[in-house]
C-alpha cells in the first residue's frame, strides 16, 4: 500500500467516525436523553441500517470508522444474527452472540486487568 493509499484510509475513517461522534454530541447537547439511552438509540441504529443493507456499503468505505462507534456494534450483532438465520432459528438467537464473543470478552479481560493493576479512588472537588 502505498503512503496516499494509507492517508486516504485514515481520512475516511476519521471523517465517517467524526460525523457519527458529532451526530451523538449534537444529541447530547440538544435533548434531554440520558446517555444510557443515547447509546441504545446508536445501537439501534447500527442494527436499522444494517438490516436495510446501507452498514455495510459505509464499513467498505469507512473502515474503523464505521465499526468502531456504538453504531458499529449494532451493525456486528445484526450481521451475526443474519448469517446465524441462514443455518437455523437457534443459528438467528445465538448469532450475535458468537459475532460479538471476541470484543465482550475482550472488554471483560481488560478491564480486570486495569481494575487489577490501578487502583481506583474517588475524585476529590
Amino acid at each position: 500500500m502505498e503512503i496516499l493509499e494509507i492517508f486516504f484510509a485514515f481520512a475516511k475513517a476519521f471523517a465517517v467516525g467524526g460525523l457519527i461522534c458529532m451526530a451523538a454530541q449534537l444529541v447530547i447537547n440538544f435533548t434531554d436523553l440520558t446517555s444510557g439511552k443515547i447509546l441504545v438509540i446508536f445501537m439501534l441504529t447500527g442494527v436499522f441500517f444494517t438490516a436495510l443493507g446501507l452498514y455495510q456499503p459505509l464499513v467498505e468505505f469507512a473502515g474503523a470508522g464505521a465499526t468502531v462507534p456504538i453504531s458499529g456494534f449494532g451493525y456486528l450483532l445484526a450481521l451475526g444474527a443474519m448469517q446465524g438465520a441462514q443455518q437455523s432459528w437457534f443459528g438467528a438467537l445465538t448469532g450475535s452472540l458468537s459475532a460479538a464473543s471476541a470484543g465482550v470478552s475482550a472488554a471483560v479481560v481488560f478491564s480486570f486487568l486495569m481494575a487489577f493493576l490501578f487502583r481506583s479512588h474517588s475524585k476529590k472537588n
